[in-house]
């Protein structure tokens, strides 16, 4: 990894833990709706499978351990799986991926993320109903994020500058 690449994915695990505060959150029953869904799927379409999973799965596990640290073994889980889906989709696809596999991708990552957390919270704090009182909650700010980094990742010069910064060519 290139000290540019190092560099990126430190900004990128930075915010993710950042994101991941619950004084950067709002207060909605059953939790919190967190912001660091953007940032967790822009890294998976961003970055190698492997820099993917240690960027968001684990940059998630420590803004969790900071933060809230219940929920951070399941965080670790569920966010390292969804990144890993989302990478290994889009793998060797070149940036920008094309767009008919993006979407499928972030879908899949959107899936992985809310059983993930549906599971892991009726897992952690007992109770089916916790759960379920989230779920509404999950899914939009899931649904808002994929927008966004959607929009970011395809109509925005967000990935120009970012390949440039890294050296990588255009495609002719």
């Amino acid at each position: 990894m290139t000290a540019k690449r190092l560099t990126l994915a430190s900004l990128f695990m930075g915010l993710t833990i950042l994101l991941s505060a619950s004084f950067l959150s709002i207060p909605v029953p059953g939790g919190h709706f967190y912001f660091n869904g953007i940032i967790i799927f822009l890294t998976a379409l961003l970055f190698k499978p492997k820099e993917a999973v240690i960027i968001a799965g684990f940059g998630s596990f420590l803004g969790d351990f900071f933060f809230y640290p219940e929920p951070m073994f399941v965080t670790l889980i569920t966010h390292s799986l969804q990144v890993l889906s989302i990478a290994l989709f889009v793998k060797g696809r070149g940036l920008p991926a094309p767009k008919q596999l993006v979407m499928p991708a972030l879908l899949v990552g959107a899936i992985i993320d809310n059983i993930g957390y549906f599971l892991g919270r009726a897992f952690v704090y007992r109770t089916m109903a916790y759960a379920i009182i989230k779920i509404p909650f999950d899914l939009v700010a899931t649904i808002m994020a994929i927008s966004i980094v959607y929009y970011i990742y395809y109509h925005t010069s967000f990935l120009r500058l970012f390949k440039q910064f890294l050296g990588i060519r255009a495609k002719s």
